[in-house]
C-alpha cells in the first residue's frame, strides 16, 4: 500500500492570516492557490507567497506521477512565535485526521520555519524538505529598503524599536529628575537586563507566567489573587532596590556597575522571595483543590525559594561590606558572619524540602490509592440498585 503524502507549507508567523485574512489550515490545491493569490496581492514581496506556489507545483508533479498526495498551508501566530508553535501543532493533527495522510514534504522558505520541524516530526514522519530560496541582486538601496519593511513591521517594532525607546525615554526621565544619578549608566544597565533575558529566553517564562495568570483568572483559581499579589511585591523590590542604590551610592558615578547591582539585590532580594512565596501558596492551594497528585511536585519550590533567596543575599551582604567604595551599612566582620549564617540556613532549608518530598509523595498517593478504591467500592455497590438521595426539607 502507497504512502499518501502530504506537501505542506508552514507560515509561522501567519503572514497569510494576518495578511491576507485566511483562516488556516488552506486544504486542498484551490484552497492553497487562493490563499497564495491573496497574500500575493496584499503583499507582493512576502516570501510566503513564493512558499505556498512551491507547495503547489510540488503538488502538481506529483499527481502528475500517479502519486496520491494532498497540499495544505498552516499558519502560526504573527506575534507570538510560541502560541505560533502550539497552533501548528493543533492544525496539523487536524489536517493529519481529515485527510489521512501517513507521510509529509516540509516546504519552507527559511530557517525560522524550519523551527517547527520537530513539531511536524512528531505527528507525521517527514520525507523530504524543500527550501525555496528568492532570486534577488542585493544592494544598497535593497538593503535600506529591506531594513525599512522590517521596522515597519509590528512583530519587529515589538521587540527592537520599543525597548529602544524605552530606554531613551528613561534615560531622559533620569536625566530631568535625578541630576546626580547618570542616566548613561542607568541606561547601559536597561539594556544590558534587556538582552540577558533575551539572552536566555527569559522572555519566554513571562510569556508563560501571563498565559498561567490568565488560565488562572478564567478558571476562578485562587493562584491568580496570588500572582496579582506577587506581582504588586515585585514592583515594591524593584522600587526598593532602587532606593537603595540612591541612598547608598548617590553619586553613582564613582562605583562600578557591580555595586550598583549587588546594592540593587539587597534591597531587593527580601521582596522578590516574599512574591515568590505568595505565588507557590497560590498554586499549593490550587493543587489541594483540584490536582491532589501534582502536590508533591511542587512542594519543594517554596523550600528552593528561601533556600536560593538567603544565599544570594548573604552574598550580596559580605560582597557589599569588603567593598572598597563607600562605608556600606555592614563591616566586614558583619559581612562574613551574615554569609555564614544565610549559607548554613540556606542549605538547611533545601535540605528539608529534599528531605520530605518523598514523605510527602508517598502520603499523597496513598491518599490517592484510597480514594480511588473507595469510589470503586462505591460505584461496584450501586450498581443495579437505585440511587437514593437524602433531602433535607
Amino acid at each position: 500500500m502507497r504512502a499518501r503524502t502530504l506537501i505542506l507549507s508552514i507560515d509561522r508567523d501567519d503572514d497569510v492570516g494576518y495578511k491576507a485574512g485566511v483562516e488556516s489550515p488552506a486544504v486542498g490545491r484551490e484552497a492553497c492557490l487562493d490563499a497564495a493569490i491573496r497574500l500575493g496581492t496584499a503583499d507582493p514581496e512576502d516570501s510566503d507567497t513564493n512558499a505556498i506556489f512551491q507547495a503547489i507545483k510540488t503538488y502538481d508533479e506529483l499527481k502528475e506521477n500517479g502519486e496520491d498526495v494532498e497540499v495544505a498551508v498552516i499558519g502560526g501566530n504573527h506575534m507570538n512565535m510560541l502560541e505560533g508553535d502550539r497552533r501548528v501543532s493543533e492544525l496539523l493533527e487536524q489536517v493529519i485526521e481529515t485527510t489521512g495522510v501517513t507521510e509529509c514534504i516540509l516546504i519552507s522558505d527559511g530557517a525560522e520555519d524550519e523551527y517547527v520541524l520537530p513539531i511536524i516530526q512528531s505527528h507525521i514522519k517527514v520525507a523530504s524538505v524543500v527550501r525555496v530560496i528568492i532570486k534577488q541582486l542585493p544592494n544598497i538601496e535593497g538593503t535600506y529598503y529591506i531594513i525599512k519593511k522590517l521596522m515597519n513591521d509590528p512583530k519587529i517594532a515589538k521587540s527592537v524599536l520599543l525597548p529602544i525607546g524605552f530606554v531613551l525615554l528613561l534615560y531622559a526621565l533620569v536625566a530631568l529628575l535625578a541630576p546626580g544619578v547618570s542616566a548613561t549608566l542607568v541606561a547601559v544597565g536597561i539594556i544590558g537586563i534587556y538582552l540577558l533575558f533575551k539572552g536566555f529566553n527569559f522572555d519566554e517564562y513571562f510569556i508563560y507566567a501571563g498565559h498561567a495568570v490568565i488560565e488562572s483568572f478564567k478558571k476562578g483559581q485562587f493562584s491568580f489573587v496570588a500572582y496579582l499579589v506577587a506581582v504588586i511585591l515585585v514592583i515594591g523590590g524593584v522600587i526598593s532596590g532602587l532606593m537603595s542604590v540612591i541612598t547608598n551610592y548617590p553619586n553613582s558615578g564613582d562605583v562600578g556597575v557591580l555595586y550598583l547591582a549587588l546594592t540593587f539585590l539587597f534591597g531587593a532580594v527580601i521582596w522578590v522571595i516574599i512574591a515568590a512565596l505568595v505565588a507557590a501558596a497560590g498554586k499549593i492551594t490550587d493543587y489541594i483543590q483540584n490536582n491532589q497528585e501534582g502536590i508533591s511536585r511542587i512542594f519543594v519550590v517554596p523550600f528552593f525559594v528561601v533556600a536560593i533567596g538567603m544565599i544570594t543575599y548573604g552574598a550580596v551582604i559580605y560582597f557589599l561590606s569588603i567593598a572598597p567604595v563607600e562605608p556600606f551599612p555592614f563591616t566586614t566582620t558583619d559581612g562574613i558572619i551574615a554569609m555564614m549564617l544565610l549559607t548554613v540556613t540556606g542549605l538547611a532549608v533545601a535540605f528539608m524540602g529534599i528531605y520530605f518530598r518523598p514523605r510527602v509523595q508517598k502520603r499523597v498517593q496513598t491518599w490517592m490509592e484510597i480514594r480511588e478504591r473507595l469510589e470503586e467500592e462505591e460505584t461496584s455497590g450501586n450498581k443495579g440498585k437505585p440511587v437514593y438521595k437524602k433531602v433535607k426539607y
